[in-house]
Order: structure tokens, then sequence, then C-alpha cells
């Protein structure tokens, strides 16, 4: 009943496991026992008064007692644990509280230390998370306060969500290095053809047609051009013209009528 049973509250199947296990500091004690301490003293002085009035103080002193044993209880069964998926807070102890915050909607981590903090080694946790609504925020008395921080973000960052580690023996990545001055320009590459599945036959690609074979296109358009200004100047068609040669093709500029 007074075993707040952490391993019951992992996801076993999905191999989650304890990376921390946080206990509320001592110094989250010394109120409750000062306040037992007070409540023994004044049911002593039950001893001391007169046998009428006696039960006044031991009633008082056994209600300052038990509210403390209740402090002290409650403050040793709130736990704080840390795994390889998430933080979970588990407190309470006849009504058990449970409040959960994945790793990934983790976004800050405060750590405030007291003056007296800093002397007796704890502080206090404030989670910054995406939600809205929060059952996970503020986790007070943390032992190892700067440990137990660090803790948290190298399992964040082993987990994959914020700066992962390139694996041991890999070499890493080249930083894309600056254009130098006189250096010749890579070909550029010719844009991926889409892909095409294996099942599915390639079209074999039509053969061009004699006519258009090489340059014979534009030397049979210029034969009927040619017969066509024969027949206008009244002349035989027919003419041959010598083929088509690219490499003798003038390039002065036609004269115009102005």
């Amino acid at each position: 009943m007074f075993d707040p049973r952490i391993e019951r509250h992992l996801i076993a199947d999905q191999g989650e496991i304890v990376i921390d296990e946080v206990r509320k500091h001592w110094a989250a004690l010394v109120g409750a026992v000062l306040e037992l301490t007070g409540g023994l003293l004044v049911a002593f002085l039950s001893v001391l008064v007169p046998v009428e009035v006696w039960w006044l103080p031991f009633a008082v002193g056994a209600a300052l007692s038990i509210h403390a044993g209740w402090r002290i209880l409650e403050r040793r069964l709130d736990r704080f644990v840390i795994t390889n998926m998430r933080v979970f807070r588990v407190h309470g102890i006849l009504s058990q509280r449970i409040a959960t915050m994945p790793l990934a909607r983790i976004l800050d981590i405060s750590v405030h230390k007291p003056f007296i903090g800093r002397i007796l080694g704890y502080g206090h946790f404030v989670f910054e998370s995406a939600a809205q609504e929060q059952g996970l925020r503020e986790i007070r008395f943390v032992g190892d306060p700067d440990g137990r921080g660090i803790t948290i973000q190298r399992v964040i960052a082993q987990s994959g969500l914020r700066g992962a580690i390139q694996a041991t023996g890999a070499p890493p990545a080249a930083p894309a290095s600056a254009p130098v001055e006189g250096a010749v320009d890579a070909a550029p590459q010719a844009p991926s053809a889409p892909l095409v599945p294996e099942s599915a036959p390639i079209p074999p690609r039509p053969p061009l047609p004699a006519s258009r074979a090489g340059w014979d296109w534009l030397a049979d358009a210029q034969q009927r051009e040619q017969d066509h200004l024969s027949r206008l100047r009244g002349e035989e068609p027919g003419r041959g013209i010598p083929p088509f040669d690219p490499d003798r093709t003038p390039t002065a500029p036609i004269p115009t009528t102005r």
C-alpha cells in the first residue's frame, strides 16, 4: 500500500526502462520533522498539567504528530521517474496520481536553486512543454539538480529528438564548400527520367522516315520551294539543287529593299 510500484507503470512491451528514479531530498522533510517534534512535546505536557485538563495538550500533540507523519509519508512516496521514453511523477498515499510528459513535448527545463538549496544540494525543476495544460510542470526538492538535468538532456539527445549524435566510426557529412574563383564548374546533370516499373514493357522508339533522316527534310523543303518559284516564273520545274550542307550555309544577312 505504501509502495509506489514504479515498475507496473512502465511500458515493458515497448522497451521502456528506468534511467533514474528521483526521491525527494531530505530537506523536504525538515518542516514535517519539526512539526512531529513539536507535537510530541505538546503531548508530553499532558503529564505536567492538572489532571482535569490532561487530555487537551495530549489531543493537540497527537493531532500534530499524525499530521506530521502524514506529510513525511507523502513525501517519501513522491517519486519522479526518468525513462528512455518519457518523464512521469507518481504521488499520493490513499489515492494515487500520475502525471506523464513524453520526451518529445519537453521544450525547456528550468532549474531553480535557492540559496539554501545550493548549500544543501537540492533544486526545483520547472518543465515547459508544447501542451497548454500540463499535468507535470514543477518538481520540487530534487537532489543533484544539475546532474538530473544533464541526464534528461542526454536521454532526449540519445532518443534522436534533438541534436542526434552520429554513430561511432561514421564519417561526418562534408559541408558544402564555397566556389573557388577560377575553378571550372562541373557539367550540370540532366534531370533523371521518371521511374518505370520493371514489369511494364518499354515501347520501342519508332524509326524516322527516310525523307526525314539527317538533313534530307531540309533538302526536300528547298526542292519544293524551288519548284514553286520555277512555276511562278514560267520555267520548267524539277531542276535539282545541291544537297544541303550546314557547314557551307551562308550566314550573311539577307538584303532587303528600303
